[in-house]
């Protein structure tokens, strides 16, 4: 099966946000995910693919609810596109802020790409899901039409415009829940179209929006694709190990074959292709235990016998011995040394 890569934690919250307001309690559905509820504070963590996922899947089936994807789209906001909205709201037209789309969207996430086609008078946005559950794909492109029409309605500050047609591949949801998508879009859908799209006037990417700063555009740019470079450098199966380790680590579990088999390989192939990528599982796990040790001591009040426990040491003395070795101080020397510089 092929790897469903990385989403920012942006592109989750926005999920969450809609189910909260439902009324729905999304910590039982997150920890079925292995994934903290702690990781939504964070601006710049990133969650794998397969578990966003399974997180929507879950979603979908506890809130029973066949258009859950498109009333998702009413929470974006431009913080869901990470540091790709900031950079279409500080473009001149939204032409220009159509066209960052596709080269910044993997900062938002792998979920799918996106594509800009003219022909004649008209402009078509498309967007192809990268994800492998049907019934996901369907909510999820649901979300991400509905979050591109309502954001450039914002962006351009004319809640009159919008596109002149919307095309889905999946089937309708029914004719008494066709009328929710005219409602948000004021124009026809096709459903079991051929493909994923927006069809409006091209006239419309001229449109001004309202907060142009080339200079702060600039700046933005520069550091999405410091985040790019990252993201490559990372490569798929190590940022997927880190990921997998990192959620197993908030239960104290570290073990190499459990990681394995939720990625779906044998233990020797996991350190097979690891070893082609110039490191270890050992490493991997020693970097990510550093990591969230250090944010722990820095950051909570968690004593180090409970953080050496959640990052799976069987003993504190082992922890002890492992970051005084990386950091040249024990974890209380390294916590009360790092205390006085938050507090200024």
């Amino acid at each position: 099966m092929k790897p469903l890569g990385t989403a920012s934690v942006a592109a989750l919250r926005q999920y969450v946000r809609a189910a909260e307001a439902a009324g729905i309690d999304t910590k039982a559905l997150l920890h079925r995910c292995r994934l903290d509820p702690a990781i939504l504070e964070s601006d710049e963590g990133r969650v794998l693919g397969e578990q966003l996922q399974q997180f929507i899947r879950l979603l979908v089936e506890h809130a029973n609810n066949p258009i859950l994807g498109l009333q998702t789209g009413d929470f974006v906001q431009p913080g869901h596109y990470s540091v790709v909205g900031y950079i279409t709201m500080s473009c001149a037209t939204l032409g220009e802020a159509v066209a960052r789309i596709p080269p910044f969207e993997r900062l938002v996430g792998d979920m799918g790409t996106t594509r800009l086609a003219l022909q004649g008078n008209q402009a078509i946005l498309s967007w192809r899901c990268n994800y492998t559950d049907p019934v996901v794909c369907d909510h999820i492109v649901d979300n991400v039409m509905s979050s591109w029409i309502k954001y450039a309605r914002w962006l351009a500050d004319d809640e009159s415009a919008g596109p002149n047609l919307v095309r889905l591949c999946r089937s309708s949801p029914g004719k008494d829940l066709e009328d929710a998508y005219l409602t948000r879009w004021h124009c026809p859908v096709e459903f079991e179209a051929g493909e994923d799209a927006i069809v409006f006037a091209k006239e419309l990417l001229e449109a001004r929006l309202r907060q142009p700063d080339p200079m702060l555009r600039k700046t933005l740019e520069a550091h999405a694709l410091s985040q790019l470079a990252v993201l490559d450098t990372n490569t798929a199966l190590t940022a997927r190990v880190k990921q997998m380790i990192q959620s197993h680590l908030t239960q104290g579990i570290s073990r190499q074959d459990i990681v394995a088999e939720a990625l779906g390989v044998t233990n020797r192939t996991l350190q097979r292709r690891l070893s082609q990528e110039g490191t270890s599982y050992q490493k991997v796990l020693d970097e990510v235990r550093q990591s969230l040790a250090e944010d722990y001591l820095q950051n909570s009040e968690l004593s180090i016998p409970d953080i050496a426990l959640r990052l799976g040491y069987s003993e504190t003395t082992s922890f002890h011995r492992k970051f005084k070795a990386t950091k040249g101080k024990t974890p209380g020397e390294f916590r009360a040394s790092s205390r006085p510089a938050i507090r200024e």
